[in-house]
């Protein structure tokens, strides 16, 4: 790893530290708790959540991995030869690891990621794997604004990749501003015309509850330890003071913003600490921590239009459970 690539994240880390504190004390203030979902993003979250696709309830990373070994070919010719490809919320690049491989003479490979020391180990497996392509971790809150690196080659087609459903975790205002964000990063410096100017966003379809429900509450508790992993976060990292025992993970389906919500539970009537102040919860009170919208491909395309988006292929399974859409600039 560079030294300018370990300045980078080491800030990175202290930028995060001091926003998941102000969150945590905004979040808990509220009247409905709440917290952003970036935030179950730490290390052993992101460990917990591969494991998490891996389950027989969990049909989203399967279908998706499905979509892109069938169609691999057809991605990476919407991509283009010679492609730079930014992948926002990389993760592990498990399923990235199939677009990279059907690239003709790829650039350079953008892993983007909060989770700054997962990413540069992330990074280092594809480099070993991907000789030919340049890697080039990128330790950032994708939610907010920031610039990429110096050195990411220009006069390249560039696209975007946001793959797992993940752009269901933001509102329709946050995902406008999230394409609209993509939008500038495959546009070079300086000017409007678009080199590549693409992107390619895994979006979870509309379907039954009996489905959802289950996705998002397996049998085996796995999602729940990811879910409770947050306060074990807390209490690691702001000095909180909440026992994960008088907690349990609830997940329900919002039939008016289309969404399954993930909820902490208090167990009882109590009083935690983090980030030194004191916080009451009630029986049965809860914290959000996660919305995972569904959406229709109009839907998606309508949202998409208001970031200067336009839709020019859709890949999907025979059961239409999950779409990967092709954009590209207006």
């Amino acid at each position: 790893m560079t030294s300018s690539v370990s300045t980078q994240i080491i800030e990175a880390l202290d930028a995060q530290t001091a926003a998941f504190e102000a969150d945590v004390l905004a979040g808990l203030s509220k009247t409905q708790k709440t917290l952003p979902s970036r935030w179950l993003y730490d290390d052993h979250g992101s460990e917990v959540f591969e494991q998490i696709t891996k389950l027989p309830e969990y049909y989203p990373t399967r279908t998706e991995t499905a979509i892109l070994t069938d169609n691999a070919q057809e991605l990476a010719s919407f991509c283009g030869v010679g492609a730079v490809v930014l992948e926002y919320g990389a993760g592990a690049g498990v399923k990235s690891q199939i677009l990279l491989q059907a690239l003709q003479q790829a650039r350079m490979y953008l892993p983007i990621d909060i989770a700054g020391d997962f990413l540069a180990v992330s990074a280092a497996r594809l480099r070993a794997r991907f000789s030919s392509i340049e890697v080039l971790p990128v330790a950032a809150d994708f939610s907010h604004d920031f610039a990429l690196p110096g050195d990411v080659p220009v006069g390249f087609a560039r696209t975007g990749v946001f793959l797992g459903s993940t752009i269901g975790n933001l509102t329709v205002a946050e995902a406008v501003s999230f394409l609209g964000r993509v939008r500038s990063h495959v546009l070079e410096a300086g000017t409007s015309k678009p080199h590549g100017g693409r992107a390619l966003i895994g979006i979870d379809l509309k379907k039954s509850t009996d489905v959802l429900i289950p996705a998002y509450d397996d049998a085996a508790g796995v999602t729940a330890e990811f879910n409770l992993n947050l306060l074990t976060r807390i209490n690691r990292e702001l000095g909180g003071t909440l026992a994960v025992n008088r907690f349990r993970h609830e997940a329900r389906w919002n039939e008016q913003e289309s969404a399954i919500e993930m909820h902490i539970v208090s167990l009882a009537d109590q009083m935690v600490i983090a980030a030194g102040k004191a916080f009451g919860f009630a029986e049965g009170e809860t914290i959000h921590t996660e919305s995972s919208r569904k959406y229709s491909l109009d839907g998606f395309a309508k949202i998409a239009g208001e970031a200067g988006w336009s839709v020019a292929n859709v890949w999907t399974d025979e059961k239409d459970l999950f779409a990967i859409v092709g954009l590209e600039v207006r």
